[in-house]
């Protein structure tokens, strides 16, 4: 199988239409949860490799993101809205049980929906973001007034950045951004996008037709419900005290990765504190991956994936 068989779909999930890339016939199901400024399209040489292994891959665009339709208040999406359209998919497409793949803030929703449905998930593979407890999460995002989170949950200011260039810009100087083993931190008065020189190439495994795809996706889009979810929803708290997820998991995490360098990251990560909530976790770093792991280092990524799924299937 190729990506020119990967199909698309849409489900009706509470009121909104959603889109769903699928490849794959398996009796097994893998879905993929994308981050930001990601779709669907950042899986694509994963739904593949798993496809070929016997799985079934599916990859949603979450609301308001790519082909998915935009919620009607969108100031009111949260992450629980997420993984209530999860299990709206899963049922409309029939499946019982699914491995969940995900990356960035994918992660969050990948982990929550394993704490509050376990029966539905046979196990967890994030890339990029390890399993934190909602009261933990502010500790790890201590940074300087510039930090691109702390900008982005400001109403308004992402929207004033970003509307200084076409949607292409905005989203080639965030991969570009996100690339870097630096957290992204802007001066005083300097805005995130100007943290890109315009003569910066872009990374050499994210082509322009890739940039082309992203680019058309979020022109239909906009960056609003981004926005929204994960910056603005991202203190939202989850229902659950002492939350411990028991399902099979597994981490890969790029050690180029800027996320490691948010305060007290890599400790937690490499001491195994965060075996402490995600009892039967299996890490595995990669001394030159970087945030994109998935598109950076396709392959090796695809092997650690495809034996995982095996290994607890």
């Amino acid at each position: 199988m190729d990506q020119n068989q990967i199909e698309h779909k849409y489900v009706d999930a509470r009121g909104l239409t959603l889109h769903v890339a699928e490849i794959g016939n398996g009796p097994t199901a893998v879905v993929f949860l994308h981050g930001f400024p990601e779709i669907w399209y950042s899986w694509r040489h994963q739904m593949v490799a798993v496809a070929n292994a016997g799985f079934r891959a599916i990859a949603p665009d979450f609301r308001g993101y790519g082909l998915s339709q935009q919620p009607p208040e969108l100031e009111k999406t949260s992450f629980k809205d997420l993984i209530d359209d999860l299990l709206v998919i899963l049922d409309s497409l029939c499946i019982s049980k699914v491995f969940i793949v995900a990356k960035d803030f994918g992660a969050f929703s990948a982990y929550q929906f394993a704490l509050i449905h376990p029966k539905r998930v046979s196990g967890v593979i994030t890339l990029g973001i390890p399993f934190i407890p909602p009261n933990q999460m502010a500790r790890h995002l201590k940074l300087p007034e510039g930090f691109y989170i702390l900008r982005w949950r400001e109403s308004g200011r992402a929207e004033a950045d970003f509307g200084r260039f076409d949607v292409k810009t905005v989203v080639r100087n965030i991969y570009i951004l996100f690339s870097r083993s630096e957290v992204p931190i802007a001066k005083e008065n300097q805005e995130i996008m100007d943290l890109v020189e315009p003569s910066t190439p872009l990374p050499f495994w994210f082509t322009d037709e890739d940039l082309k795809m992203y680019a058309t996706l979020y022109e239909k889009s906009g960056f609003r419900t981004a926005l929204q979810v994960p910056y603005r929803s991202l203190h939202g708290e989850l229902s659950i005290t002492d939350p411990k997820v028991e399902v099979p998991a597994l981490l890969i995490m790029g050690e180029k990765d800027y996320v490691l360098k948010f305060p007290e990251m890599e400790e937690y990560i490499k001491s195994g504190k965060v075996k402490d909530y995600v009892t039967d976790l299996e890490i595995t770093l990669m001394p030159e991956g970087t945030h994109f792991i998935q598109e950076q280092i396709p392959e090796q990524v695809n092997s650690f994936i495809t034996s995982f799924l095996n290994n607890h299937t």
